[in-house]
């Protein structure tokens, strides 16, 4: 992972990307894994990260970050796209 995190940083550094974009984008794309790890709780995610939920909020409204743009990815596909489960469990009914 230092490897990657290595050339990340080099790829940044030689593409003119200056310091504080950097770590604002870095800040939004971990805030946006820990949300999207506890499906959208806050208030989860704000312990994962060790600090309160407000802050968390605040943090992602300065990053610019939705919490429903995270949960967007979170949602179930519609009953026609879901798993055979549905048979399994019809089967149940009738037997």
């Amino acid at each position: 992972m230092k490897r990657e995190l290595d050339s990340l940083v080099t790829q940044m550094h030689s593409s003119g990307i200056r310091y504080e974009d950097a770590v604002k984008e870095f800040k939004r794309q971990y805030l946006r894994e820990v949300l999207i790890a506890n499906r959208g709780n806050q208030c989860k995610a704000a312990e994962e990260l060790g600090m309160h939920r407000n802050t968390l909020s605040r943090c992602m409204a300065e990053l610019g970050l939705s919490l429903t743009e995270v949960r967007a990815g979170l949602k179930r596909p519609p009953r026609v796209e879901r798993p055979v489960f549905s048979a399994i469990r019809q089967g149940y009914r009738q037997g």
